[in-house]
């Protein structure tokens, strides 16, 4: 079966739309996994990190035209959070004989998900990595994508929580070797 997907690398010009796609899963994907003030709280955490745009690690997965999911790998300190969460980030390259790459800011639209887009996007994003030297890959993950991250092979590691304006946003940090 030939996929109806095509990836590429996100550039600056896709800004728009990636934040559009982000804004919508939030709000739709978290539904059922967390509170209405939790999935507000959480947009405080979760969103665009520019960084990985402009360090050529950040994957689109297009249908025709149309921008369906988004995710990437990142060579750098920062686990998670948007460029509006400041204090959670920390440009500093990974060392890949000792650190993990990490898998960053995973997004697939909702009408779309459940389609093998988050697959595709880690699929690329750990050969990526695998390919810059490192040897295992973590991330912090929401309650909502832990199904997925399971299912391809990362095991958890420690909550993460983080709390925003007193609401408690339930987060993981899940880990996986890569095959060397």
């Amino acid at each position: 079966m030939i996929s109806p997907f095509t990836t590429r690398w996100a550039v600056a010009a896709d800004l728009d739309a990636m934040r559009a796609l982000m804004d919508t899963a939030i709000a739709q994907l978290q539904i059922g996994f967390l509170s209405p003030a939790q999935i507000a709280a959480s947009r405080a955490v979760m969103g665009l990190d520019t960084q990985l745009v402009s360090d050529g690690t950040y994957l689109l997965v297009e249908e025709g035209a149309e921008v369906v999911g988004c995710g990437g790998w990142s060579r750098r300190a920062t686990l998670f959070g948007g460029d509006h969460s400041t204090a959670l980030r920390n440009p500093a390259l990974l060392d890949p004989a000792h650190d993990r790459a990490r898998i960053r800011a995973m997004y697939t639209h909702p009408a779309h998900a459940r389609r093998g887009i988050g697959r595709i996007v880690l699929q690329q994003c750990e050969s990526a990595a695998a390919a810059a030297g490192f040897t295992g890959v973590e991330l912090m993950s929401t309650m909502s994508g832990q199904p997925l991250y399971t299912a391809c092979g990362y095991h958890p590691l420690e909550r993460g929580d983080t709390e925003v304006d007193g609401v408690v946003v339930p987060l993981m940090r899940m880990v996986k070797p890569l095959p060397g």
